[in-house]
């Protein structure tokens, strides 16, 4: 599909297995596997609440109560510390407005880029140009605060923010959620471009169209795991896929 440089051949760089998470005493997850290969777009879709999220924050090291296996370029990551995780090389873009409201976008990317250890002048100009080649956008709004940045703008910021912290795996949370048909499309071109540069990205959507125009396979998820996995071909045409999705 457009945007998604993976296929079969390349390196899996996120293998995750019989996955379980609890919140207290409910079990939220039961079993979830997937993976993700170097360059490829994979999207993991299903209604609201079926632990699209919960999957999302599970592989980052944001839920302590977890078991199976969670495998970065065969590097088990499993139980280890958010911050941790995050130093592997998988980074997760949360839904909503996330961004220091009081920052500028320059402030912000900064911030991002002395976060990862590119503390020397030329070091932080290059993670610059890497970004704005990426996203274009964000040059022009460099003096102008996070806070008052359009949703899809934000947006953008956001994962701005997250490729200047040189990710494996970037997991990318409901990032259409709100946000008006015309931004959809240029998201969609923005996460397309991140891909090409070989990040290999999950995508958690309730929009199964924008994943389905975006990925090469995808996962549905329903009660907490996985019923449905394949080729996005095959499965934008399975009225099974269709019910779970309730389109």
């Amino acid at each position: 599909m457009a945007g998604s440089a993976s296929s079969a051949q390349d390196q899996t760089v996120l293998q995750v297995e019989n996955l379980h998470a609890y919140y207290g005493q409910s079990h939220i997850l039961h079993g979830v596997s997937l993976q993700v290969h170097s360059g490829e777009v994979v999207a993991l879709l299903g209604r609201n609440g079926v632990g699209k999220t919960t999957t999302l924050r599970a592989i980052a090291g944001l839920i302590p109560q977890v078991r199976g296996h969670i495998k970065l370029a065969e590097r088990e990551l499993t139980h280890l510390p958010a911050y941790q995780i995050a130093r592997q090389g998988v980074v997760y873009v949360p839904s909503g407005r996330r961004s220091f409201a009081q920052l500028t976008v320059r402030e912000c990317l900064q911030v991002a880029v002395e976060g990862r250890g590119h503390r020397k002048k030329k070091d932080a100009s290059e993670a610059f140009d890497r970004v704005f080649e990426i996203f274009p956008a964000l040059k022009e709004r460099l003096h102008v605060a996070a806070g008052v940045l359009s949703g899809g703008q934000n947006q953008m910021l956001k994962m701005a923010c997250a490729f200047l912290a040189n990710p494996i795996i970037l997991l990318l949370d409901e990032p259409t959620e709100g946000l008006a048909p015309l931004v959809v499309k240029e998201l969609h071109n923005r996460i397309a471009a991140l891909a090409q540069t070989g990040v290999g990205i999950l995508l958690a959507e309730q929009n199964s169209k924008f994943a389905f125009s975006l990925s090469e396979r995808a996962y549905i998820l329903n009660k907490g795991a996985v019923q449905l996995s394949g080729d996005v071909t095959d499965l934008s045409d399975s009225e099974e896929a269709l019910l779970y999705l309730g389109v």
